[in-house]
């Protein structure tokens, strides 16, 4: 059997009663078995954080999974965070340091979700805390009383940027993808470059500005019923794809 990629998922940090718990959804675990055929390595969010650098010479790709949690926005802004915003100080004192760490290794990286808002963050961009409540902006909320099917539903076109990944993965201009996110991108952070906008003009998409890096992350959750979805199929594809290029020459 030919060797399988190890990709490392940073864990979200959550309370269970009274002890603390490292958490990864298992959507993103098994989209990592499934669709990139790696094997997953769950990366504790520790404080004081874990050397990561020894970490990723170690690992063949990086996924930051979304999450009910979303960034302090101490660490992008200095707005107080709205009252009833769910944080996790652990995930961000370990994935915000991780995302510039991989880079500088050259470590492929998937982004989704809270991990493409990690991803700008790290990388010196900002956040709407509120996009609903941002003029021009739409609603890109799902309704939590909906079966998760529902939730997870194609929601929206995305506009696919020319000469980009995403355009040349889907094969169209455009695409339909879920939306389940209240925070997004307010300023983008150097060294990114849009890879697809939604209709309000709400950046979804983004890569990393470097050929010798590979760094795609995205808003929408492409990790739900992967393998149903050509499109979001085609992602991790690209995405194992620099893993095992990375693999190999490690080997």
């Amino acid at each position: 059997m030919p060797r399988a990629p190890l990709i490392g998922l940073p864990s979200d940090r959550k309370m269970v009663g009274a002890h603390p718990f490292q958490c990864v959804g298992e959507k993103y675990i098994s989209a990592a078995v499934v669709a990139a055929e790696a094997l997953p390595v769950l990366l504790p969010s520790l404080q004081p954080a874990l050397d990561w650098a020894q970490m990723l010479d170690r690992l063949d790709g990086l996924i930051l999974t979304g999450s009910p949690s979303n960034i302090e926005p101490h660490h992008y802004s200095g707005e107080v965070s709205y009252e009833g915003n769910l944080h996790d100080a652990a995930r961000d004192a370990n994935t915000l340091g991780l995302v510039r760490l991989a880079i500088a290794h050259q470590v492929p990286v998937l982004a989704l979700c809270r991990g493409l808002q990690e991803v700008n963050v790290a990388l010196g961009g900002s956040l709407h805390q509120k996009v609903h409540e941002q003029p021009g902006f739409d609603d890109h909320r799902e309704n939590k009383d909906d079966p998760l099917d529902r939730q997870y539903a194609p929601s929206h076109a995305v506009h696919l940027a020319a000469g980009g990944i995403l355009r040349q993965l889907a094969g169209s201009d455009s695409v339909m993808v879920n939306s389940l996110h209240g925070q997004g991108i307010r300023a983008l952070a150097p060294g990114l470059v849009v890879e697809a906008t939604a209709p309000d003009g709400l950046i979804e998409a983004v890569r990393l500005d470097r050929g010798d890096t590979f760094l795609l992350a995205v808003q929408w959750h492409p990790e739900w019923k992967v393998a149903e979805n050509p499109f979001y199929l085609a992602i991790f594809h690209a995405f194992a794809d620099a893993c095992r290029q990375r693999m190999n020459q490690r080997v």
